[in-house]
């Protein structure tokens, strides 16, 4: 038991080193001995559980989509409206995004040639399912206008978001990003949202982006 928990941790070692180096200086820029010296690992340890840099990519892009899937899940079980489910999501995507190098990684992996191994989904197309899922719901809720072509709206929201993410990487601190993801709600919200019912969900963007500042 012992020497599988020290394995296991010696595996996530190696998956956030890797992170943080294709976070930082892209894929293709990141060869196995800087993940090697970053993790402080031997050689041996690395290839005893990655074979290739292209099994560390497939492995951190694993772990964003399990992260995706179960913050989507948590939002869904928590009683709140479709839309607000939605905005929370994209919210705790960006809080996690902050402190986690593996789902920024993960991000910069999936704009640039690494491609996920079936059955595992491209993050994109899983992004655009969570999202026009939940649009469909704002719809049926009447929190979102009912003449919206969902298809384009999901397309347009996952383009805002990943822009906004990837355009802020290389401009401006990763802690920037809850602005940045409030002022895309701004934005949505005015041109989704009926007016009845717009003051709530500005309200609640900002009220997202106040718990996400830095102390």
């Amino acid at each position: 038991m012992a020497r599988q928990l020290r394995a296991e941790q010696t595996r996530s070692t190696i998956i956030t080193a890797a992170a943080d180096l294709f976070d930082r200086r892209g894929y293709e820029s990141t060869s196995l001995s800087d993940i090697v010296e970053h993790a402080q690992v031997t050689k041996g340890a690395l290839y005893f559980h990655f074979a290739a840099k292209e099994d560390l990519a497939h492995a951190i892009l694993e772990l964003q989509s399990h992260t995706a899937r179960r913050l989507a899940a948590e939002t869904d079980h928590r009683g709140h409206t479709s839309l607000e489910a939605l905005m929370r999501l994209t919210f705790g995507i960006t809080r996690m995004s902050v402190e986690d190098p593996v789902l920024r990684a993960g991000l910069r992996l999936a704009t640039g040639e690494i491609r996920p191994r079936p059955p595992l989904s491209h993050p994109f197309t899983e992004w655009l399912d969570i999202v026009t899922a939940r649009l469909v719901g704002a719809v049926k809720e009447a929190d979102v206008h009912p003449d919206i072509d969902i298809d384009v709206v999901a397309h347009s929201l996952v383009c805002f978001f990943v822009g906004t993410r990837v355009v802020g990487r290389s401009r401006e601190p990763v802690a920037r990003q809850p602005r940045r993801t409030a002022e895309m709600w701004n934005i949505l919200i005015r041109g989704l949202v009926p007016v009845t019912r717009r003051a709530r969900y500005l309200s609640l963007a900002a009220r997202l982006e106040r718990e996400l500042a830095p102390v």
